[in-house]
């Protein structure tokens, strides 16, 4: 059994999301090498075309994205396809119809494709199991519950321009929580076990910072309702 390094750090090239909507464009250009990351960059616009997302991207999104640049991942969820559930969801409701067929297509067509994609729900001893071994995560999260010690404030707060990004819609939620939710995707590039902290880089960030919280507090934000826990392990060669 291999003992885990005390603190693992990768060092990834931030890229501060562009749009309202591509926080999980973003990470995969974080993940992308150099050449990779200007070759989709020049063609953005087609290969959003071409990979059928438009402006509203899933999961399933991004893992046929990281395939089509030959980056070895797995992607766990708790539900292959949509929630049923989402159809009351008032901005899910409003994106259904227009994505369903496409994400379902994706994910039933995963296999054929070479993707790994499995029901699974992933405790966080093995999230940083990975981060120490492998490579970075790419999570789901929901901002409004996602905090930096760097940015001081409630992602939400600060950045304030998740209202329509990725997954995302003010709402009334089954937790006691109650916060609103805003669908955000972001890296997590490092781990410290004498502090219990995680560090992440969060496309929305402006100055490139590498934000930093609790374990306990990304844990939070990552199983929220609405992200049906999704979660991407990137196996890396090298760092970028």
């Amino acid at each position: 059994m291999n003992i885990l390094p005390q603190s693992k750090h990768y060092n990834l090239t931030h890229y501060q999301q562009r749009y309202n909507w591509d926080c999980g464009l973003s990470c995969i250009l974080m993940i992308l090498s150099t050449t990779q990351r200007e070759e989709f960059l020049n063609n953005f616009e087609s290969i959003c075309k071409d990979e059928g997302f438009g402006s509203s991207t899933w999961t399933i999104d991004l893992c046929y994205l990281l395939q089509r640049y030959q980056v070895r991942h797995e992607y766990f969820t708790q539900t292959l396809g949509i929630d049923p559930n989402y159809t009351q969801h008032m901005y899910y409701s409003k994106i259904i119809d227009k994505d369903e067929k496409r994400v379902m297509r994706k994910f039933k067509d995963a296999r054929a494709h070479g993707l790994r994609v499995e029901q699974r729900i992933v405790d966080m001893d093995v999230i940083v199991r990975h981060l120490a071994l492998k490579g970075p995560v790419i999570l789901l999260t929901n901002a409004s519950l996602l905090t930096c010690e760097i940015c001081k404030r409630n992602a939400l707060e600060k950045f304030g321009c998740f209202q329509f990004n990725c997954i995302a819609q003010n709402t009334r939620l089954p937790t006691d929580l109650n916060k609103s939710y805003a669908g955000h995707y972001v890296v997590l590039c490092g781990y410290d076990m004498d502090t219990q902290k995680l560090y992440y880089h969060n496309p929305e960030v402006h100055d490139g910072h590498i934000c930093r919280c609790l374990t306990e507090a990304m844990d939070t934000a990552r199983k929220a309702y609405g992200t049906d826990q999704d979660i991407i392990f990137i196996y890396q060669t090298s760092d970028n």
